[in-house]
């Protein structure tokens, strides 16, 4: 991967590192059927991945403590039902005031602030996952749709 992508997922804000990936998108000339998938998703994931670097909460799928947000940290969150479970784990998260269902220590999970889940939740809504009950599952082209998202971001990173 890039040096770049690094010092981009280290230090930017979501929103230019969205711009960053929708105009290496642009300059591969990927379908636009892609542009359409990657660039929402990647501002969706990002919405709640930023946040957790701010706070220096950052985990990966399993729940293990990390401490810089990384191109390869995104894609692990890239999977569906991973991205599902980040959703899930930082709304129950809001609700309790703190970080749960990690492994990060209880003392630093204290420091967690409430995230807005806004735009997570929309992009969820919208690829037919039940926001009130993480124990419904999705339909599993959704999961087989994102296997490709991940694998256009992984090619521009």
């Amino acid at each position: 991967m890039k040096q770049e992508s690094y010092e981009l997922f280290e230090n930017a804000d979501a929103e230019t590192i969205v711009n960053v990936i929708d105009k290496e998108l642009q300059t591969r000339n990927e379908s636009p059927f892609w542009s359409d998938k990657v660039v929402p998703f990647s501002r969706a994931t990002l919405s709640a991945l930023v946040p957790l670097r701010e706070m220096n909460l950052l985990f990966t799928p399993e729940g293990k403590h990390i401490v810089k947000l990384t191109p390869e940290l995104f894609l692990d969150w890239s999977d569906f039902l991973s991205l599902k479970t980040l959703a899930f784990t930082l709304a129950r998260s809001n609700d309790a005031g703190e970080l749960l269902r990690t492994s990060v220590d209880r003392e630093i999970c204290k420091r967690y602030k409430p995230i807005d889940l806004k735009l997570l939740g929309e992009y969820l809504s919208r690829h037919t996952v039940d926001l009130e009950r993480e124990d419904l599952d999705f339909p599993i082209a959704n999961y087989n749709l994102h296997q490709g998202v991940t694998n256009v971001i992984r090619s521009l990173l």
